[in-house]
């Protein structure tokens, strides 16, 4: 196999900090960790557009609304390539969402085990980025039900997977991550939050009429890092056209994201507060970023000073998995010719490199239906098509106030290892909501153990940190993941006492 390293250069920028890469090294993975943001090409805005957060009629007017007879039974994996004997049904394929574009959605769905599937709800998971692939993240190394081995050929069953609670969707969005492609090219230089948004609508309108059983099923969304965009745009719009319909036309009950962009302000300054306390940069570094950084969205260009105090930063924290900071980094990019023995609870760091020996397999794409021909790219976990994002609110709280207000379930979860969108960012974006207190901080546990931390908030919203885990939580921690998502569907509270599970 040829080996996918090639240097990288952090690229600490005002909207969001180390968020580097993509544009000079083509999507590919760094050695040092897992690269989930495409932020060098972001064009953030300036404060909070409320125009971004409209679910324009003419946008969606432009889509097709698609007949889907027969393409369930098209897109029925028999069997993944190399995987083990399972009990449940799983699909792929494409969904178009502008047939005049050309532009079609790849999505991966598994169902939970008979007889569960027929009661249990409907989760949509999305990875962030943006530009990377909930496909090469959120299914195949966090919550999904397979993990790939070393040899990049054979999968092994994780038992902690999230089918075991919920119907669990995989969407690669937006057009040119993934398998999700456009067959009009200037399309991957118009992409953002809005249009992103509008397409995983029209994606679901369609894939629920290709999948009807699903319709009248409790359906909740969610994802990590930059999904909180993603997660709370969509609910958005879901909510605009139920109500313009005046009918339930998608059942939303509630949204879940994790270690998630909230309000760059407080994201920001919660990430040097973090590295700060965890020992990553010296106290003389961090009395300069106090004194001459302004992380308000209407600051403008940072000032000499500042700049030169971010610099000093890169240095710290350059050799470390700023994902996870306590976690292993991997020092080999190579697949084995045997598979290492494989461990669930024991994430291997070098995981990215397999899943990508894999997805770039002949057949494991024919097996999950993935048109290849009509790609202008390898499969790549995030990336290094689309050039520029057009627009992206620097806060989406409004949107959560909004999701509440409208009587939906909104849970916030932080992995308290991720150096990149810490616990203290998410701790400090909540706080300046001024929600009141329902339930006060407070252990939750598992298999007698502090699985992490919980405050709970009037108007439904839960934070939960979950102890030990990275910016993927379900990799590195899967079952508190799993605690943590099974309580959220049922709509009960962590538990409280070490006689729960």
């Amino acid at each position: 196999m040829e080996k996918r390293m090639q240097p990288f250069c952090w690229v600490l920028l005002a909207f969001f900090i180390l968020t580097c890469l993509v544009a000079q090294t083509h999507g590919r993975m760094k050695e040092q960790g897992l690269h989930h943001f495409y932020k060098s090409t972001l064009k953030p805005d300036s404060g909070i557009d409320s125009s971004l957060f409209q679910a324009t009629d003419d946008l969606v007017d432009q889509m097709n609304f698609l007949p889907q007879v027969g393409l369930k039974e098209r897109d029925w994996i028999k069997a993944l390539p190399g995987q083990p004997p399972v009990k449940f049904s799983q699909y792929g394929g494409y969904v178009t969402v502008n047939k005049a574009a050309g532009r079609s959605l790849y999505y991966y769905f598994v169902e939970a085990e008979q007889p569960s599937k027929e009661t249990l709800p409907l989760l949509l998971w999305l990875n962030g980025g943006p530009g990377c692939s909930s496909l090469a993240y959120g299914a195949m190394q966090e919550l999904g039900p397979f993990r790939v081995k070393s040899d990049g050929k054979t999968l092994f069953k994780n038992k902690y997977s999230w089918n075991s609670v919920a119907n669990v969707l995989f969407l690669e969005s937006p057009v040119g991550v993934g398998f999700s492609y456009s067959n009009t090219t200037s399309d991957y230089s118009k992409m953002g939050d809005k249009i992103t948004a509008t397409d995983n609508y029209v994606f679901l309108v369609n894939w629920l009429e290709r999948f009807p059983e699903y319709k009248s099923r409790p359906f909740y969304i969610s994802g990590e890092s930059y999904a909180g965009h993603y997660v709370p745009q969509l609910a958005h719009t879901i909510l605009y056209h139920n109500k313009k319909a005046n009918r339930t036309i998608i059942n939303l009950k509630g949204i879940i994201i994790g270690n998630a962009i909230i309000n760059d302000e407080t994201d920001e300054r919660g990430t040097y507060d973090y590295f700060a306390t965890h020992a990553l940069v010296p106290d003389r570094v961090m009395s300069q970023i106090q004194k001459y950084c302004d992380f308000s969205p209407n600051a403008g260009n940072k000032s000499r000073a500042c700049n030169a105090a971010i610099d000093a930063v890169s240095p710290n924290i350059d050799n470390i998995n700023i994902y996870n900071i306590y976690a292993p980094i991997c020092f080999s990019t190579n697949i084995t010719a045997r598979p290492k023995k494989a461990s669930i609870l024991n994430f291997d760091p070098c995981s990215d490199y397999y899943v990508h020996a894999y997805l770039n397999r002949p057949d494991v794409q024919q097996a999950m239906h993935a048109n290849v021909t009509k790609l202008t790219h390898d499969w790549e976990p995030c990336s290094d098509v689309v050039t520029t994002w057009l627009d992206s609110p620097s806060t989406i709280i409004p949107l959560l106030h909004e999701i509440m207000a409208n009587g939906l379930r909104v849970w916030v979860f932080s992995g308290d290892t991720d150096g990149n969108v810490p616990v203290t960012s998410t701790k400090y974006s909540l706080n300046i909501m001024h929600l009141p207190v329902k339930t006060t901080w407070r252990p939750w546990f598992l298999k007698r153990e502090v699985g992490g931390y919980t405050e709970v908030y009037k108007g439904d919203l839960t934070f939960a940190t979950v102890r030990d885990a990275g910016h993927l939580v379900p990799s590195f921690q899967p079952a508190r993941g799993l605690s943590l998502i099974k309580h959220f569907l049922g709509g009960t509270p962590l538990p409280n006492t070490k006689r729960s599970n």
